[in-house]
């Protein structure tokens, strides 16, 4: 049999000679040979209208001559020109300015309003701006009346209930018997601001007076009645606490959390017509108080007094 070839013996018995890779053109070197040289031609970059000069690009050669080397040097007479151009636009700015705050509705020479937008506010605030009194008075006194159980936001929605009753009632029908509190508006007007509404009924009804008793002077261990005076924030939660004594006696009409403010709300009508029972209180009260007018003469109501 014919002895058997090793290709691996045969191929290691073969020396090659390889080229250094360090030796070896690249083949951009090749086709760079292989082109003839062009002359090199400097071309200017683009930059914004903004820059005037081509040395604030970033991307500007470095080899390039500025503009400020080529133009030609300016006389006096240009820089005069270019100085009053710079102060004319400066004036249109301003004229612009002043024209805006015109448009704002505020005064545009006003040396304090200089850099405001809106202007500054007079000072001092009025009480309506401050965060503690943003609601009418009255309004914010009976909210809390209202509240039980340091609920606040129920009663605010209480309110808010009342209120839009009020609004949405028709014109409520007076009583000469029982007139409203002197300056009170006409009642085709009531409906249409439910605070007034609100203010008119509550001031209509609250007592002048109270009756105050001092124990052991009247003889024989009785109260000696006196009546005082009453500050106007007193007068409203008494009348107020009338009311709802009388919304507490009221038939309810159902259930719902509706319900507790449309009771108040109409008895708040019943009031401005001189039907409610609160009426009488505060004639019983102020009855009682001239009777016992007396008793403010005797020598020991001086002393406490």
């Amino acid at each position: 049999m014919p002895p058997r070839l090793n290709l691996a013996s045969a191929f290691r018995a073969l020396s090659l000679r390889t080229t250094p890779a360090s030796q070896q053109p690249l083949l951009s070197q090749k086709i760079a040979a292989a082109v003839p040289k062009l002359p090199t031609v400097s071309v200017a970059r683009r930059f914004y209208s903004d820059n005037l000069t081509p040395e604030n690009n970033n991307n500007n050669n470095d080899d390039q001559v500025p503009s400020s080397e080529l133009a030609p040097p300016r006389s006096e007479e240009e820089e005069v020109v270019s100085l009053s151009q710079q102060q004319h636009k400066e004036d249109n700015l301003y004229a612009l300015n002043r024209l805006e705050l015109v448009a704002y509705g505020l005064k545009p020479f006003d040396a304090e309003e200089e850099g405001h937008k809106y202007g500054l506010p007079s000072l001092p605030l009025p009480s309506e701006l401050h965060k503690d009194h943003r609601y009418d008075d009255v309004m914010g006194q009976i909210t809390r009346l209202l509240m039980k159980d340091g609920k606040l936001s129920k009663a605010q929605r209480d309110m808010a209930m009342i209120l839009n009753h009020l609004r949405t009632s028709p014109p409520p029908k007076l009583n000469p018997a029982r007139p409203l509190i002197p300056g009170a508006p006409a009642p085709n007007f009531l409906p249409l601001d439910p605070v007034t509404y609100l203010r008119v009924a509550i001031d209509s009804v609250a007592p002048l007076v109270k009756i105050r008793g001092f124990r052991g002077l009247a003889g024989g261990g009785r109260n000696l009645e006196v009546p005082a005076p009453l500050a106007a924030r007193q007068r409203r939660r008494t009348a107020f606490v009338w009311i709802l004594d009388a919304v507490q006696k009221r038939k309810s009409k159902g259930s719902g959390r509706k319900m507790f403010p449309t009771r108040v709300a109409e008895e708040i009508i019943a009031v401005v017509e001189g039907r409610s029972g609160v009426w009488d209180k505060r004639a019983q009260v102020h009855k009682l108080g001239t009777a016992t007018r007396a008793n403010l003469m005797n020598n020991q109501i001086k002393n406490f007094l």
